[in-house]
């Protein structure tokens, strides 16, 4: 499945138990090897919510929260039968998030997401090697983000880098890396280095991420389109809750099967 060219394998875990699921992440994410996608989604029952969700980078790291592939889940359990629900809770790393469905024709077309509020949003003074590479702000949406406002996005040199960035930017640990560009006082330009998967098509925290960041820095209000090299995210905040809302869409790629990693 897809959302916004963010693409995951989605196992249904209730039926299928896999063994190792890093090792499945690492080599059915290996394009040509495998089945080539940015990761491995596990879509599970939560004695908290109405579904759990556990999300591994291709390398095989776990990661916290995705908001592409919570959108992905959604669609996937209202179009499977799995619910009849339009509203329906997601147990995941980072707490329990909420998802409202848009239904058309019996399908999931869009949904929206509830990502909470930003836990952290302060600005960075990037030193050494990456001094002046621009405005830079670091944002937690339930895993830890560097966003840096940049007036070209296209002279970034994303595949050198965001590695680096990754790997050095935060002296606690590495970091999802997204460098924006404002187009308009609603819209924003943005690329993304993901920890543990490297430049993906799009990133649904690292939207919001780009979009708090923004609004504390006073470049949009309280309502963005986020376009990223896979599509475009409506990202808005509710002015009561302070929540962090994401929108878009999700869809099926294709379906199959595959056997587990077979042991070294």
């Amino acid at each position: 499945m897809q959302g916004a060219g963010n693409d995951y394998i989605y196992v249904e875990a209730t039926r299928f138990c896999l063994a190792d699921p890093v090792r499945c992440a690492q080599a059915w994410s290996r394009p040509h090897f495998g089945i080539g996608s940015d990761g491995l989604v596990l879509i599970g029952r939560s004695a908290a919510a109405d579904f759990s969700m556990r999300i591994f980078n291709a390398d095989g790291s776990e990661a916290r929260m995705c908001g592409n592939a919570s959108r992905c889940i959604a669609k996937y359990v209202y179009d499977k039968g799995l619910t009849d629900k339009e509203t329906i809770t997601l147990d995941t790393l980072s707490g329990i998030k909420t998802l409202r469905l848009t239904v058309e024709d019996g399908q999931v077309q869009a949904v929206t997401v509830d990502m909470g509020e930003p836990v952290v949003v302060h600005q960075l003074a990037l030193s050494g090697k990456f001094a002046g590479l621009g405005d830079a702000w670091f944002v937690n949406m339930g895993n830890p983000h560097v966003v840096i406002f940049v007036d070209d996005i296209q002279k970034v040199d994303l595949p050198s880098i965001g590695p680096r960035l990754e790997q050095g930017a935060m002296p606690e640990g590495r970091v999802n890396v997204e460098f924006v560009q404002q187009l308009d006082t609603d819209r924003l330009r943005m690329r993304v280095w993901e920890r543990g998967s490297g430049i993906t098509l799009a990133c649904g925290t690292g939207a919001c991420a780009s979009f708090a960041a923004a609004q504390a820095s006073g470049r949009c209000n309280t309502r963005a389109d986020v376009v990223m090299d896979g599509g475009t995210l409506r990202i808005s905040k509710d002015l009561q809750t302070r929540h962090v809302l994401m929108s878009g869409p999700a869809a099926f790629v294709f379906e199959g099967e595959i056997e587990e990693p077979a042991d070294e």
